[in-house]
């Protein structure tokens, strides 16, 4: 698990010198994204089997002139319901690049790294029309499920309530398993014992069900916890053979992907990166801080899809068919700056969000936007 200061456990290198990290300063109101100011930029690791395949196309800018486009996804005619964090807008974008925003979701509070982060839609929309959406309120953070018909949102019902907030290592991430259960990341706001207090929603990647009821099944009686020791999850993304991996922001020095197992401590505030304990599960892949700050996470076309803020790359991840990962690749370097949202369109591409107008960027006149990028 990576963390700030621990007492055991550094990653072994393998894959170290895979590339110098590019990174914009923090300001003062927004340290690090997930890291402490004082980030050290070691070594980190990655599992060495599986191959990356080049994209099959280059990415083509779909939309422009957004603000902190911080999640994506798709409804079932194949548009996609975009939130942007401080403006707290959620909108429809097409696969043609028109946007209709759909209304201004109330209650939000935007500071530090809270706001209007992820959505997610039922997989029984067509029936249901439920959406929902993770936000920073003024006590909390939450989850709320809305009906959208058309682009009329209604019916806004808070299913899951009393997330710690916090203005740094916030989470945010929503998605729908395989399984149709709903996940949520959570993030553990600074207070780092909050990360192994099974107790608290604070450092967890949580399911529930789609009134916010902790899902059968769950590991701990009563709980919507699913795994726990996480320091701040803002990845999830499922393989065709039903694995869930998730990205995780270090301290200072290493940056995860974990493979997610029920009930399973990933070790925060104790171990970064590699520790070789056998209490808690260790990362598949870990990279230098400087490289990357992995938020969002796709699956597509064999690999795992990592967006880098600090790192300002698009990170693909062969994944082995026994859930090992190889040599990650280094893709869109530099081109366009921090990347968050990542998501697997229902054509096979992957839709990319930039994220450099968030205090931390340096955004050019057309940011933020969406790219488009064919993987074969």
């Amino acid at each position: 698990m990576s963390c700030g200061s621990r007492g055991s456990g550094v990653a072994v290198v393998v894959v170290a010198a895979l590339l110098a990290g590019a990174c914009s300063a923090a300001p003062p109101e927004r340290v690090g994204e997930g890291r402490t100011p004082a980030a050290a930029e070691a070594g980190g690791t990655a599992s060495a089997t599986p191959s990356a395949s080049a994209p099959a196309g280059q990415p083509k800018t779909l939309v422009e002139g957004l603000a902190v486009p911080w999640a994506i996804a798709f409804l079932p005619g194949g548009d996609a319901l975009v939130t942007e964090r401080d403006s707290a807008r959620l909108l429809r974008v097409t696969q043609q690049g028109e946007v209709t925003p759909l209304g201004t979701i109330e209650g939000v509070s935007p500071a530090g790294e809270g706001g209007l982060m992820g959505v997610a839609v039922s997989p029984d929309h067509a029936s249901d029309h439920y959406v929902f959406v993770y936000f920073t309120a003024d006590e909390d953070n939450r989850v709320v499920r809305y009906r959208l018909d058309g682009d009329r949102l209604s019916a806004a019902t808070t299913i899951l309530s009393g997330i710690p907030k916090g203005t740094i290592h916030n989470g945010g991430r929503l998605a729908f398993g395989p399984d149709d259960q709903l996940y949520a990341t959570t993030g553990e706001i600074g207070d780092r014992q909050l990360a192994q207090d099974r107790d608290s929603l604070a450092g967890k990647i949580l399911r529930v069900n789609v009134d916010g009821k902790p899902s059968a099944g769950n590991p701990f009686d009563g709980s919507p916890v699913w795994s726990y020791g996480h320091r701040n999850v803002q990845g999830l993304a499922w393989d065709e053979r039903k694995r869930l991996f998730a990205t995780e922001f270090g301290a200072n020095t290493h940056d995860e992907i974990n493979l997610i197992e029920k009930g399973a401590n990933y070790g925060w505030p104790e171990v970064e990166g590699v520790g070789g304990d056998d209490r808690f599960v260790d990362p598949v892949l870990t990279w230098p801080t400087a490289e990357a700050s992995p938020s969002g996470l796709a699956y597509a076309g064999g690999s795992l899809w990592a967006g880098a803020l600090r790192g300002a790359r698009l990170w693909q991840v062969p994944v082995a068919a026994d859930g090992s990962v190889g040599s990650p690749v280094a893709r869109l370097r530099d081109e366009y700056g921090r990347l968050r949202a990542v998501a697997t369109a229902p054509d096979g591409s992957v839709w990319v969000g930039t994220s450099n107008q968030d205090g931390r960027g340096s955004p050019a006149d057309t940011d933020d936007r969406i790219l488009v990028l064919p993987v074969g």
